[in-house]
Formats: structure tokens, sequence, C-alpha cells
């Protein structure tokens, strides 16, 4: 299971990652369009949506390897191992909730802007630049699952796993 999550956080960076590489390359393009006096409106578009993509892809992913919300002060102040999974059990729940939050109200809003279109680019649907945020709430609850099954391990053995 553990090698499947891993796989799937690697995904969603790749996936990430080339959001974000479309994003620098539209906005190379926008700056090259306004240097020689061209219009290219499309390109915000395709640089906004696309920095959402990266950015939910990359929270999404962070979220497995504990780099997304942390209390590291709180956190270090523990001596406890036992202490210190409950603490990160706590934090997991919090944030599962809004990551079911997410998955609920990203689908709600995906549903909602399905059939419009890109002012830009009348050509594509603004549905599927919303799915970033129910995939992301849905990874991050996957990732969250195993923490908590792993935090509540360390709890059961005392702390050490």
């Amino acid at each position: 299971m553990k090698k499947i999550i891993d796989t799937m956080q690697k995904i969603q960076i790749a996936i990430g990652g080339c959001f974000l590489f479309i994003f620098l390359v539209s906005v190379v393009i926008q700056m090259i369009c306004r240097y020689i006096g061209v219009a290219a409106m499309w390109t915000e578009d395709v640089s906004m949506y696309s920095f959402i993509w990266a950015v939910f892809m990359g929270a999404g992913a962070m979220v497995h390897s504990d780099a997304h919300f942390a209390f590291t002060s709180l956190s270090d102040a523990i001596k406890s191992p036992r202490a210190k999974a409950f603490l990160h059990l706590f934090i997991s729940i919090v944030m599962m909730i809004f990551a079911v939050l997410m998955v609920k109200y990203g689908i709600q809003i995906t549903k909602q802007f399905w059939n419009y279109r890109w002012i830009n680019i009348p050509a594509l649907k603004r549905g599927p630049t919303w799915l970033c945020l129910p995939i992301c709430g849905a990874t991050s609850c996957v990732y969250l699952v195993w923490h908590i099954i792993e935090d509540l391990g360390k709890i059961v053995k005392g702390g050490n796993n």
C-alpha cells in the first residue's frame, strides 16, 4: 500500500511540474508578445489555470510528505514519541476535515462551471480547470488516511514504530 501511495505522490508531483512548466512558458510567451506588440490574450487564462493546477497538485503531494502543514515548534518541544504521534494524529484529523470539504465543494464547483467557456479560448470549457480541487482533496484524503493508520500504530505500540 505504501508503494502505491508513494507512486501516486510522484505522479501528482509530475502533473504539478508539467503545469508549472506550462505556466512558465505561457508567461514567457505573454512577455514576448507584449514586447513585440502582439495581443496574446489566451496566455492570461492558460497561465492562471495552469498555476492553479500546479499549486493544488503540489499541495496534495506535500500532504503525503508532511511538508504542507505542521506545528514544528510545538512538535520539537514534545519529547515523548507517543505524544508526538497524538499531535500528528490530531493535525491529520483536522486536515482530513478540510480535505473532505475540498472534495465535496470541489465537485460542486466543477459541476457548476463544467459548461462555462474560457473567455479568451471559447473552444475550451472551464469545468476541467476546476477538477484540481476534488483531485487534490481526494489524494489528500488518501495520504491522510495513511498517516492516521501510521499514527494509530505508533500510539498502540507506545510511540515506537
